[in-house]
This record gives structure tokens, sequence and C-alpha cells, in this order.
């Protein structure tokens, strides 16, 4: 669901502020580097992603590298050692995300009579990644929650990711696949969508690029 810029500012929108995982790029289950490394299913991910591990990455209290040490850490007694355990979470480490190219497109021409952001709940591994997956030139500023300090949905992402597109909030598109950031970004005064396909992106962008 979207909801539109004000009806009364007779005018597009001004910048779009998208999600990154989830949105631009997706990232390939974790199956056979668990079955590999004498895991269960979805222990990866519960020991990555439980607040009290990645919370402390993604607003930049440590580093990437600590927090993927720190995962390895709590795998060891479920792989039975801690050499497999970190063995896992380099492989984990090592994986490549499906980029979206279709989006990538959309992006590339939203960002010839716009301004683009990427806004995201990254580690300090972020920008990394996304110039070596060719995602580096695709908006012209990357918001990353290790570097400021404050995760969506705090409502200071929403200000400060509007601030480095030079544009009010109210003229601002926020794109995620997560519900309560976009319910956040609408609080905000942002146009919020909520990602679920290319097409719900490509109406939203009517206003702005045509059809």
């Amino acid at each position: 669901m979207t909801e539109s810029c004000p009806a009364d500012s007779f005018l597009p929108c001004a910048a779009v502020l998208c999600d990154v995982d989830g949105v631009l790029r997706h990232w390939p289950a974790d199956d056979d580097i668990e079955q590999a490394h004498g895991l269960p299913a979805g222990s990866l991910a519960a020991a990555a992603f439980a607040p009290a591990r990645v919370n402390p990455a993604i607003t930049g209290e440590i580093t990437d590298e600590q927090w993927r040490s720190n995962v390895a850490a709590d795998l060891a007694d479920t792989c039975g050692s801690r050499e497999r355990a970190r063995a896992a979470v380099t492989a984990w480490s090592g994986r490549a995300p499906f980029v979206d190219l279709e989006l990538v497109a959309l992006l590339t021409r939203v960002r010839e009579v716009a301004r683009v952001a990427l806004v995201s709940n990254g580690t300090t591994r972020l920008e990394q990644d996304l110039a070596r997956q060719g995602l580096d030139g695709v908006a012209h500023t990357v918001v990353n929650t290790a570097r400021i300090g404050v995760v969506k949905p705090d409502p200071r992402i929403y200000r400060i990711a509007a601030e480095r597109v030079g544009v009010t909030a109210e003229r601002c598109l926020f794109v995620d696949d997560i519900a309560v950031n976009v319910r956040a970004a609408r609080e905000a005064g942002m146009t919020g969508l909520h990602y679920r396909r290319i097409d719900d992106l490509r109406t939203a962008l009517v206003p702005l690029l045509g059809r």
C-alpha cells in the first residue's frame, strides 16, 4: 500500500529512499551451508540476527568482523568445535546475493530526475558489499545505520535521510519490505511504499517518470 505525496503540493516526489536487503538485493537460503557444517536448519540466521548480536553491529557499536566472530563463537557448541563454527560463518559471509537488475534499472531512471538514497540497517561492511556487487552507483548517497548509530524505524533515520538528499520529508518516497519501517516513514511525513513487487513501485513512480 502506498500513501501519496500531499495532494496540495501538486508536485511528484523529489527523492526516493530505498531499502537494500529484501528490496534491491536478496540473499540465498542457508540450508546448504548449515548442512555442510552440521548445523540445524535456521541456526545461522537465528544466531546472527538475534537482537543481542545484530543490534550492536547495525548501530556501529562493533565492526562487521566482530559481529561475525561473535556469531561463530555462539555456534561453536552446536557445530562441535570452534573451527567448524568459524568455517560455517566464513562460508556464510562469502555468499553472494541476487541483485534485482530490474529495480536497478528503475532506480537509474529515477536518478536522472530526482535524488536517490539507499537506506539500510547495515553493518560496517555495507559500502564494500555494494561496491563489489556493482551497486555503489545506484544512489546519490547511502545512509548506513552503522555509520550514524540509529536504525530503522527510529524517527531520526528518516530525518537524516531527507537531509542527505536535500529534500523535505513530505517530498520523499520511502520504499521498504518491512511494514513497521514504512509506517515510521509515514509518521515522519514521507510517502511510504511497503514493497512486495516491482510493479507497485513502478505505479508509485508514475507521477515522477510517467508511464
